[in-house]
């Protein structure tokens, strides 16, 4: 018999209980709802008897609903929590989510209707994580202990690679994303994997059975974009001979990404606006909007902040979609994945190639990690690609392979590992030979420009090597110079 679900009220107005319980056992009699006034009294009740689902208000009179918050999600990590917010409390909703809230709803208009769709929401994606976790257990083999350690190269999350501490930290913010239905802002430079960020939420996410599409905001001008997101009727305009739907309806019920959400214009924006608030879409030429339920996940590669203060980006849009931000890191900022990344790319590049894997020669590896990457994961993918098209069979690819600017990145690190002697001494054959030259030759008038004698002069000359004939230098003799 399945168990009575019970959902934990924490509000200090006596009234929002009442409505919600009706609210809620108007969805489904078997509801339960225990309400508390206090934080204590309601982190007490969890203590002794963990709910299904938590509904916990910001503002309490013995504590902050966010302090309250961080102390259950450390002593009931599993437990979902809806966290209730005033209407001009953004920042507070963002801090709720980074903090694990599972959702958050503004207690503004008939909010009560969305707390109750929110519970829901959280107790399917609660039953649908022990599923799964369930079947992951049952498929593992009895007989192997399981590993506290990850295989290495093994992907992490959906074919994200990675174990330097700046990734992990935006995968674990990926999964606390795939746990709620609030939009999610990812940042980062191009060729991080955003669109990849944003498939592991999806995948992860109660919505994973249902669609997930991506459009680029950036790749159609204004007038083609708002047709593709938000569709047309017969007759919007000439040509339009049958309706068709937008992304937004097509992806409803499951995810919709942006990508470049930041070069959408004014016009767009406000039209974004209107389906992240009411939850509906008006295609073109209709005078009927119609209810989507899309979960958006956008990216930017740029300062959506600075955006908003040089207007153009607006305010309440940007606070709208970074409910939930992730930053994913520069590839240069992830110590040791750059080496597990290309092992990785050469055995996939290769099998897609149809040849032999190709061994990549230590000191490519070594390159690889000397390497800024300005195009990030997209541009090693690519450099590695290239090298197993141009390998020769069952020869290591070593450093006469690279492309230019990796081999130029390498000179520019022998010349700063030189050592100091040998750095001055180039600096002296040069000043030399340049004043010998602007002399004639003339050792003595040489000495003088420089400061020194004629005799400390030759002395140098001897030291570092340089020959002076009747016809000028011969520099440096061959073998090495005099040791001091």
């Amino acid at each position: 018999m399945a168990r009575t679900p019970t959902i934990l009220l924490v509000d200090d107005d006596p009234e929002v209980g009442r409505l919600l319980g009706r609210a809620l056992r108007d969805q489904d009699p078997t509801f339960v709802l225990e309400c508390f006034e206090t934080a204590r009294d309601g982190e007490r009740a969890i203590a002794e008897e963990p709910p299904d689902c938590i509904v916990l208000d910001y503002r309490l009179p013995d504590d902050s609903g966010i302090d309250c918050l961080r102390r259950v999600r450390r002593s009931r990590p599993d437990v979902p929590v809806v966290m209730l917010t005033g209407a001009d409390s953004a920042e507070i909703a963002v801090e709720a989510m980074k903090l694990g809230a599972s959702d958050y709803v503004v207690k503004h208009g008939r909010y009560l209707k969305t707390v109750v769709a929110k519970v829901r929401e959280a107790l399917g994606r609660r039953h649908l994580a022990r599923a799964r976790s369930r079947d992951e257990a049952d498929a593992r083999p009895r007989e192997a202990a399981p590993s506290s350690e990850p295989t290495a190269g093994e992907p992490s999350l959906a074919g994200i690679l990675g174990e330097s501490p700046v990734l992990r930290a935006a995968l674990r913010l990926a999964e606390r994303a795939a746990r709620s239905n609030v939009p999610v802002l990812l940042q980062g430079e191009s060729g991080t994997g955003k669109e990849l960020f944003a498939r592991a939420v999806h995948d992860r996410s109660a919505r994973a059975r249902a669609a997930f599409l991506a459009q680029n905001c950036a790749a159609l001008p204004e007038a083609l974009l708002e047709g593709e997101l938000f569709g047309h009727v017969r007759g919007a305009f000439t040509g339009a001979d049958r309706d068709r739907r937008g992304l937004f309806e097509a992806a409803s019920g499951g995810t919709l990404f942006l990508d470049e959400i930041s070069e959408t214009t004014p016009a767009i924006q406000a039209k974004l606006l209107r389906v992240l608030q009411e939850g509906e879409v008006r295609p073109l030429g209709a005078t009927v909007a119609r209810r989507v339920d899309v979960r958006i996940v956008s990216a930017a590669n740029v300062d959506l902040e600075a955006a908003v203060r040089d207007g153009r980006f607006r305010q309440d849009l940007f606070y709208r979609l970074r409910v939930l931000p992730i930053r994913i890191p520069p590839l240069r900022e992830r110590d040791g994945d750059v080496r597990r990344l290309a092992l990785h790319f050469a055995r996939v590049c290769a099998e897609k190639e149809g040849v032999p894997v190709p061994e990549l020669a230590s000191e490519v590896l070594d390159a690889f990690e000397r390497y800024a990457w300005p195009g990030n994961v997209r541009e090693l993918q690519n450099e590695v690609h290239r090298l197993v098209l141009c390998g020769e069979p069952g020869e290591p690819i070593g450093l006469d392979s690279v492309s230019p600017p990796i081999a130029a990145t390498l000179a520019r690190v022998a010349e700063e590992d030189r050592p100091l002697k040998a750095i001055v001494r180039d600096i002296e054959v040069t000043m030399i030979v340049d004043r010998l030259r602007e002399h004639g030759y003339n050792r003595e008038a040489t000495a003088r420009s420089l400061g020194i004698t004629r005799e400390a002069l030759w002395a140098k000359m001897n030291k570092l090597g340089l020959e002076v004939g009747r016809r000028g230098p011969l520099a440096p003799r061959d073998g090495e110079p005099d040791e001091e």
